[in-house]
């Protein structure tokens, strides 16, 4: 078996990135299917899937991690970043091939299943309701009630889990990333810390104590101001705060100044970025993202933390596909804590996947079909195609 082609699609969402797939055809008919990288840089990436790719053109798809290794020793002088997802792209679509070469799901490649169904949380709960309210078919965000009432539809939708961003409602509602973060560098002023406390009090107190509420902060925040909002949050008994950092000192600094969990490790691209952070113990449960790093990666990235007795959590905030990629990582993997489910990232988000997956209580069931389990459908691509 030969690889014929490497393609790339862009889909619109309600926001303003894309998400990104990849399709790598063979000469034997079988065609997988990736999604991968961030839409923020969706020009530059899919270019680089390009560049790569020219170099795969009439190799064999199935040796998945010696391509790997071979477009990472390409990359060297480029390593990291963007070009560490691109390389991401094009290995998920060769672990799918894989699959589908011996009719089997991807984690039985590599030694799962470990489980049959994961947790997962409602992410985003509120945060896309501020600017894509109408969009997504959804009320408003007028008052700190309606909030609370995203909370209690998570419940009621039989999640036992959700996480949520610091949103201001109102007649224009806002949040975080377009409130505080372009002119306050990264402080916690009083009042943003009491409003904090406020939503996530409404919250708890809607849906009560056994139902876990995550708070994410991302990069909004120095190590500081972080602390304060962390201490300030401790009698909610959050499931965690998430927060972005790239210096594991100032992580460890944080995850011991306040009681609050932490996690934290979205934004770190494989082994020998993590590992720091895993010597430090600067982080309580460990966010890994496959479409991001690619799947060998994020399982060794999981077997590492095994090490340190840490538990992971798949970053997981676009399509349907991307959800089929993350369940077979936590089929693969024995430590995982919980999974992210974005339900509300936009309303054809069903239609261009030919499977969704099965979701009961709270837990998506893991995939039995070969490969991902679930396709892209080109053709709904195509309909829904950004044109950003």
């Amino acid at each position: 078996m030969k690889i014929t082609a490497i393609e790339t699609f862009k889909v619109r969402t309600i926001g303003r990135m894309p998400w990104l797939f990849c399709a790598i055809r063979t000469d034997e008919g079988i065609t997988g299917y990736s999604e991968f990288g961030s839409g923020a840089l969706h020009m530059g990436i899919t270019g680089l899937v390009g560049d790569l790719g020219r170099r795969l053109i009439g190799q064999d798809p199935l040796p998945v991690d010696k391509l790997y290794m071979d477009m990472y020793r390409w990359t060297r002088s480029e390593s990291g970043g963007a070009t560490a997802m691109a390389i991401a792209g094009i290995e998920l679509a060769l672990w799918d091939i894989k699959g589908k070469f011996h009719d089997v799901p991807v984690y039985r490649l590599v030694g799962g299943p470990f489980r049959e169904k994961q947790r997962v949380y409602w992410s985003h709960l509120a945060t896309y309701r501020v600017r894509s309210a109408e969009i997504l078919g959804k009320p408003k965000l007028r008052t700190m009630e309606d909030v609370a009432n995203c909370a209690r539809e998570a419940v009621d939708a039989g999640y036992t889990a959700f996480k949520t961003n610091i949103v201001f409602p109102g007649e224009n509602p806002s949040m975080i990333g377009n409130m505080f973060a372009g002119s306050n560098d990264q402080n916690a002023p009083t009042d943003l810390v009491r409003h904090t406390v406020e939503q996530i009090g409404a919250m708890r107190q809607a849906v009560g104590p056994d139902i876990d509420i995550c708070l994410d902060i991302n990069y909004n925040f120095k190590t500081e101001g972080a602390i304060n909002i962390g201490r300030a949050l401790e009698p909610f008994d959050l499931f965690w705060m998430e927060i972005d950092n790239q210096d594991p000192e100032s992580l460890a600094q944080l995850k011991s100044a306040q009681r609050t969990p932490i996690c934290t490790g979205e934004q770190l691209l494989g082994l020998r970025q993590y590992q720091p952070y895993f010597r430090r113990h600067a982080m309580d449960t460990v966010k890994v993202d496959v479409q991001w790093q690619g799947f060998s990666q994020a399982k060794k990235v999981a077997e590492l933390a095994e090490v340190y007795e840490l538990n992971i959590a798949p970053h997981n905030y676009n399509s349907q596909l991307s959800s089929f990629q993350s369940l077979n990582l936590t089929a693969a993997v024995s430590n995982v804590r919980i999974m992210e489910s974005d339900v509300d990232s936009s309303p054809w988000r069903d239609e261009i996947t030919t499977q969704v997956p099965e979701i009961e209580n709270g837990f998506m069931t893991i995939p039995d079909g070969p490969g991902w389990g679930c396709d892209l459908d080109e053709k709904a691509a195509k309909k829904y195609a950004f044109e950003g």
